[in-house]
């Protein structure tokens, strides 16, 4: 299956949601990720800044009613987690009621990571809902950046991890599949996706979304990745589908911003009523900085 078969969204047509926080390179809004609740959108992201003013600095969590014009609902300060920074979290309606938001939260001086979490009654009162380490990672690998679903079988992450085993390479990556019965307990189900020698994903490979199922389809996911550690940060999108075992990669070049560092990561999909998908987008533009943006495909 080729990219042209599905789906899939590039930059034709996409729509600014959350505007950089500043102008240039550093400046990222964006690994977001967004649910369908009753006919309101529910969209949380990171707000990044350039090295010296801290890196990922805050997580928002917005509401919106078409997809677009959204208002915040509540902020997550780093400062809370004694966190470094914040990357891509992760807001969940549970099934019994209530929302947890996941955090990928940065260990201070050091290339280590974790996925801490926060569980309320209405996302506006998740900045002071119950916390739970969910992930803690180790001193070998560095845990962030989960993709989580749940339906009638239970819980399933899609897991980014960095190994740690050598200094200076930590920003190499794979996908693990976890599963969970409440999605705070989590069982390993092991590597599922890792970049291939000699392709533009070699560095590795980061699941990003998992698409809406279409009948007698595959499972099929969009993932985050790189050629080489230069590209770090700048990541781009492909399409991986399920084989039953791991997600094999599928053919062709990965979709890119036509803008600045090209950057074209952290895709996150939502079903919509009649068979279409809107996708949320950190995208690369001409300044260096990332716009969140969404399209629908």
């Amino acid at each position: 299956m080729t990219l042209d078969a599905l789906s899939v969204p590039t930059h034709e047509g996409a729509r600014v949601v959350v505007p950089a926080p500043d102008a240039g390179p550093g400046n990222w809004a964006g690994a977001a990720s967004a649910v369908l609740v009753e006919g309101t959108y529910w969209l949380t992201y990171r707000v990044r800044r350039p090295l010296t003013d801290g890196r990922g600095v805050s997580v928002v969590v917005a509401r919106s009613e078409d997809g677009e014009v959204f208002e915040t609902a509540a902020v997550v300060d780093r400062a809370a987690f004694g966190s470094e920074s914040f990357e891509r979290p992760v807001l969940v309606p549970l099934p019994e009621g209530g929302w947890r938001l996941y955090l990928s939260c940065a260990t201070p001086d050091s290339k280590h990571w974790w996925v801490d979490s926060l569980t309320a009654a209405t996302p506006e009162e998740l900045p002071h809902g119950v916390r739970r380490v969910v992930l803690p990672g180790d001193s070998t690998v560095a845990v962030k950046d989960p993709v989580v679903t749940h339906g009638p079988d239970g819980w399933e992450m899609w897991l980014c991890c960095h190994p740690l085993d050598e200094v200076g390479h930590e920003d190499r990556m794979t996908s693990r599949l976890l599963r969970s019965l409440d999605g705070l307990a989590w069982v390993d189900h092991g590597e599922v996706l890792a970049g291939r020698p000699g392709e533009w994903d070699a560095r590795g490979a980061r699941v990003t979304a998992v698409l809406p199922r279409r009948e007698g389809a595959p499972l099929t996911v969009l993932y985050d990745g790189r050629r080489d550690a230069a590209s770090n940060w700048f990541e781009t999108t492909g399409v991986a589908t399920w084989d039953g075992t791991r997600l094999v990669a599928a053919p062709g070049p990965p979709i890119s911003s036509p803008y600045g560092d090209g950057a074209w990561r952290y895709a996150s999909a939502v079903a919509l009523p009649g068979g279409r998908t809107r996708f949320y987008v950190e995208a690369a533009r001409p300044d260096g900085a990332h716009d969140l943006v969404t399209l629908v495909r």
